[in-house]
């Protein structure tokens, strides 16, 4: 009993993280990460303040902040998606404890990841009392992602198949592995290019402000612990910083999409894994064209999402794959009788 629901929450629960990756970044696209002045609440209450009393006691409490209701609820919405995500997550971390003996991963796992969303709460909490600083809006971003990374590991182990890939190099395997890690820098990149603001730093393609190497400044664009939109001795971020957090992002793209994409080649000559070998050059393809799209359309909402979209998308797919390619570890443990015996108990 404990096993299956263990099962179905961990799909759930990836399924769930995907959701609050896409609208935490539609919050944050459309501006309204400090849609509530607070945090958990906002303006001092669980909920949005709407009726004249309410909105008049939030004035008294924050006389600065003017209250924009339709961002506020966005903000909310993403906080109550968050909250119910880390309670599935803390069923989850109960329930592999619980049935160690029978899940298909090590206990610790799921331990780690009620540690990371523990300190995802705490980001999401400075992101606020900070006043979106990049650092913090970045590491939140990358929080999201391996959550999301570890609960389709988790999902896959108990849903989905180890491919038969005994003749699969041990180059191309250590190559999957690494793939993870590129893609991850990636949407670092990504999230530190969206939290300065510098996705339209430079609108041309595939040139920058007409050159192919256009004036940069590194030290002021990754200096980690400046605020936002200021410089490490703390004035006014200049264009050549801004331009080098995008030049820096297209690069990563284009080493993103050979790296990736060749992978994907070689996986497509495999039978096995022909299927997501496709799928993932296809999903990368378009999040290529997508990204091109932001740039020349001028960053419109619905391609920006769409661009955090296809970068969990391949973040799933790379775990997956990974898990596939990776035996599964009975322990000792004759787990298809186990799960014999609960589709009985459930007939």
């Amino acid at each position: 009993m404990h096993y299956d629901l263990f099962k179905r929450l961990s799909l759930f629960g990836a399924m769930l993280a995907l959701c609050v990756v896409v609208l935490g970044a539609y919050v944050r696209l459309s501006d309204a990460g400090l849609g509530c002045p607070d945090w958990p609440g906002c303006y001092g209450a669980l909920s949005v303040p709407q009726s004249e009393i309410a909105i008049q006691k939030a004035q008294e409490i924050y006389p600065d902040r003017p209250i924009e209701v339709g961002k506020a609820w966005k903000e909310m919405a993403h906080r109550y998606l968050a909250g119910t995500l880390g309670l599935v997550v803390l069923a989850i971390f109960a329930l592999a404890w619980r049935s160690k003996q029978y899940v298909k991963v090590t206990p610790l796992l799921p331990t780690s990841l009620l540690l990371i969303i523990s300190f995802q709460a705490v980001l999401g909490m400075w992101t606020v009392t900070m006043l979106l600083k990049p650092a913090i809006v970045s590491a939140h971003l990358i929080g999201g992602m391996t959550t999301l990374a570890l609960l389709t590991w988790i999902a896959h182990r108990h849903w989905g198949a180890h491919a038969n890939v005994g003749s699969i190099s041990s180059t191309l395997k250590l190559l999957i592995r690494g793939a993870l890690f590129i893609l991850l820098a990636q949407v670092f990149l990504g999230g530190w290019t969206s939290t300065n603001y510098a996705a339209l730093a430079c609108t041309d393609f595939p040139t920058c402000h007409g050159a192919w190497m256009p004036e940069m400044d590194f030290k002021d664009a990754f200096h980690l612990t400046r605020e936002l939109g200021q410089s490490a001795n703390g004035g006014y971020l200049t264009l050549s910083a801004i331009t080098t957090i995008q030049w820096v992002h297209r690069i990563g793209a284009l080493i993103t999409f050979v790296y990736l994409g060749g992978i994907a080649l070689k996986l497509i000559k495999i039978p096995a894994l022909k299927k997501i070998g496709l799928l993932l050059f296809s999903v990368l393809a378009a999040q290529i064209c997508i990204g091109i799209g932001n740039l020349i359309l001028q960053l419109p909402l619905v391609l920006a999402v769409a661009h955090n979209l296809g970068a969990a998308l391949l973040v799933i797919i790379t775990v997956v794959l990974n898990s596939k390619i990776t035996e599964p570890n009975l322990r000792n443990l004759d787990l298809k009788n186990l799960e014999t015996r609960l589709e009985r108990n459930r007939t």
